[in-house]
């Protein structure tokens, strides 16, 4: 295992509502770009809920390549002021799919921190790569990286689902269309190159831009260890 991957997002909501938002397997898959599917699977001899889940890739509705496997909810808190606290396992199957996925098995939790009018939603979680020798290798300096920028980015577009009622697909559909209008700044400056030099620099100026406030972003998101979260993961 690495360094632990830590996202916090602040959120002008209840924690009841986030904690529907993120505790309803139907819900969870819509705004987290790391699941296609979360599936209750009974529970196992501890009574710890068992789930599966799948990322279907590059998306559901073409599903070039499917990698599954199976989760544990380990523990779940809840107080009186809505403040909780759920934590899990995972562990990547054993299909040969399966064993693409950067991630072999991991823990993680989630916490719920009321604040005024908003709530604290951090996770901590860590995981042992897959790929053998060459997903180590790769994970300090690209698996772990974009692992952390997909869960910030998916914790910005559930706070846009939980502040503003945007749903997670207009969030996707937005964030393509920024995408695509980014791309074409970019080949309109490539295609001013010399002839017109500060139009061509204004062009990329506008690159720095930041994404509208109804387009989400990983940049809203802390990534640093929230120490106010209390201990990281516990392995």
């Amino acid at each position: 295992m690495g360094r632990q991957v830590w996202v916090t997002a602040t959120v002008a909501a209840p924690p009841d509502r986030l904690w529907h938002l993120t505790q309803d397997t139907a819900h969870h898959p819509r705004w987290d770009l790391r699941f296609s599917s979360i599936t209750p699977a009974g529970h196992d001899d501890d009574g710890h809920q068992r789930f599966t889940y799948s990322l279907a890739l590059p998306h559901p509705r073409l599903p070039l390549l499917t990698v599954r496997g199976t989760g544990t909810s380990t523990a779940e808190r809840r107080g009186d002021d809505g403040a909780g606290t759920s934590a899990i396992r995972f562990t990547a199957g054993d299909a040969p799919a399966d064993r693409l996925s950067p991630l072999a098995s991991g823990t993680g939790f989630w916490r719920y921190a009321p604040q005024a009018d908003r709530t604290r939603f951090t996770t901590g979680y860590d995981y042992r790569p897959g790929w053998g020798r060459l997903g180590a290798a790769l994970d300090p300096w690209l698996t772990r990286p974009l692992v952390g920028w997909a869960t910030a980015w998916s914790f910005d577009r559930l706070r846009l689902w939980a502040e503003h009622d945007q749903t997670p697909e207009r969030s996707r559909d937005l964030a393509l269309a920024w995408t695509a209008a980014r791309v074409v700044v970019l080949v309109v400056a490539a295609a001013l190159g010399r002839r017109k030099p500060a139009l061509a620099l204004a062009a990329l100026g506008a690159l720095a831009l930041p994404p509208p406030s109804c387009v989400p972003s990983a940049r809203r998101c802390s990534r640093r260890p929230d120490r106010r979260a209390g201990r990281g993961v516990q392995r």
